[in-house]
């Protein structure tokens, strides 16, 4: 521990190496386990810190890590509690930031009684749980009058500080609302995070929207910076019902309306209701029947929304009129670092209109464009436009775009330059050796930070196997290199354990690859030094372009 912020830096290590192993949220107790160990050393070993505060003894130390730990894995199940169907890596950096930042704190604090310490870390994490009331834990349920006076009591107590509320995962009939209804009237004001996703399953549409306007009503006026409705089954009614309340936001910052049936009614009602997106950073549609029509009325929503950061409207039936209306839109969000319209119908056309405002997103840090049939012309129209701007790319994500080795040349140019690149997805298109040579050939010089490339079901054969493979055993950060679901022949397969023999674990299953695939070539299987001939002036211009 020589370095002006070792806590910082071995902790994040820690977390890299085992935390994001998994690529989901939580991290396993074995891993948890090690991070306190790692904690534990840092805080008993001699540096720049200790001979400022004092050492820490190993007792002390390991309580410290211990307690340290826990707080920090609250702060990041919380956020992740969120964005449940994300990928966790978020809160995955939030439990290394809170976990180094704490660490750095009883550092600078140095050696102390024992009772000194557990008042310090219990004030935390008692002024945290005062401040959040979560009732969403537990299997679902229904909540009727009388079991809701019981959960809902804490909300009553005089001088309460609850901040942030979370109803989901319980559903509330009647009985339950007209409990609930006077209680958040009373705390609205004091409220800034609001989170009601899930909380009418199973019941009625009119007793649904009879408890959605008795909620909506409480909350009415309330300054809230983020709120989730999402998981509802909300169509245009659930909208409309939610009116009282969204008529009244001015400050959100974050707004979660997935699995909602946002129709293109429904969106409308969206745009019609809330009266001003300028400071949402946070606006996720994920799941909805939206379709052209109401990607049109999202587009004025994120045109009216400057400050948004993370825009998300995946699997929502949006063709190209909708992904060209989109485009434009977004062409306003300047502060735009991450960006999933994922399983969505854009077309080439929309592809190539979205690559027109890339340009405008120098934060961008994660890109999911996957299942846009992009083809070929799209794929090389994002790949340009990438290649000029967002340098600290962290994830892209093209898989199932029917791109052929001919896009294979400006994809491989722009991937060559994004040396922070922690995942790289191009499963499900046509690469074929050609291509995946030359992706392989872009990630070998630089890229560390680089966790996951996935080429799974490319069509693609020996050589262009044996390449990655090569790639990924001079990668030490690397856990996962799926080749999966392609023609790999048993002795191909071989090849890549052999080159892999070290670090095995780092390959994906093979059970889906096909031996004998088909031949895409008419029969006639390329040799690997006839692929390397075909690949040479391709080679050269990538080599060039890594220079450039």
């Amino acid at each position: 521990m020589t370095s002006g912020y070792p806590v910082m830096d071995s902790t994040t290590e820690t977390l890299q190496h085992h935390a994001l192993s998994v690529k989901l949220w939580p991290p396993s107790q074995s891993t948890r386990l090690m991070l306190v160990q790692r904690m534990t050393k840092n805080l008993t070993t001699p540096s720049i810190f200790s001979r400022k505060y004092g050492l820490l003894s190993k007792e002390e130390a390991e309580e410290d890590a211990k307690q340290i730990e826990e707080l920090a894995f609250a702060a990041a199940n919380q956020h992740y509690e969120k964005e449940p169907d994300g990928d966790g890596s978020s809160s995955v950096q939030i439990y290394a930031k809170e976990s180094s930042k704490l660490m750095l704190e009883v550092i600078k604090r140095g050696p102390r009684t024992k009772e000194d310490g557990e008042e310090m870390i219990a004030e935390k994490a008692t002024a945290a749980s005062q401040t959040v009331f979560d009732i969403s834990g537990g299997q679902r349920g229904f909540i009727e009058e009388e079991e809701a006076k019981l959960l809902l009591g804490p909300l009553t107590e005089p001088g309460n500080s609850y901040t942030r509320i979370c109803f989901s995962n319980k559903s509330f009939g009647l009985g339950a609302s007209r409990v609930a209804a006077p209680i958040l009237r009373l705390i609205k004001d004091q409220l800034t995070e609001v989170d009601l996703s899930d909380f009418i399953a199973g019941r009625p549409e009119e007793e649904a929207l009879e408890v959605i306007n008795m909620f909506s009503s409480a909350l009415e006026g309330s300054q809230l910076r983020y709120l989730n409705l999402s998981h509802n089954a909300l169509g245009e009614k659930g909208v409309r019902a939610f009116g009282a309340l969204l008529k009244s936001q001015n400050n959100l910052e974050e707004l979660h309306l997935m699995n909602d049936g946002i129709s293109e009614e429904a969106a409308q009602a969206i745009l019609e209701l809330i009266p001003s997106t300028e400071k949402l950073k946070v606006l996720h549609f994920h799941n909805n029947m939206t379709g052209d029509e109401g990607a049109v009325a999202i587009s004025e929503i994120v045109k009216h929304s400057p400050a948004l950061e993370d825009f998300r409207c995946s699997s929502t039936r949006i063709g190209a009129e909708g992904g060209i209306a989109l485009a434009k839109a977004l062409g306003q969000c300047t502060h735009l670092k991450k960006l999933d319209l994922r399983d969505n119908m854009f077309g080439v056309e929309a592809g190539v209109a979205l690559s027109e405002v890339l340009p405008a997103f120098p934060d961008l840090t994660e890109v999911y464009l996957s299942y846009l049939n992009l083809e070929d012309e799209g794929a090389e129209a994002l790949a340009g436009a990438l290649k000029e701007c967002a340098p600290s790319l962290e994830v892209l994500d093209l898989a199932g775009n029917d791109i052929t080795a001919k896009a294979a040349s400006s994809l491989a140019a722009c991937i060559a330059l994004k040396q922070f690149l922690t995942k790289l997805n191009l499963a499900e298109n046509e690469l074929q050796d050609e291509g995946a040579i030359l992706i392989g050939k872009s990630l070998e010089e630089g890229h560390g930070q680089l966790i996951e490339i996935d080429l799974s079901t490319n069509s693609m054969k020996r050589a262009g196997a044996r390449l990655l493979a090569q790639v990924a055993v001079n990668k030490p950060g690397l856990k996962m290199l799926n080749i999966n679901g392609n023609f790999i022949p048993d002795e191909g397969i071989d090849e890549v354990k052999e080159i892999l023999k070290h670090s095995l674990d780092v390959l994906g299953p093979l059970d889906e690859n096909d031996p004998e695939g088909e031949d895409y070539d008419d029969g006639a299987e390329e040799d690997d030094a006839d692929i390397r001939n075909d690949l040479d002036s391709k080679l050269k211009e990538l080599h060039i372009n890594k220079e450039e």
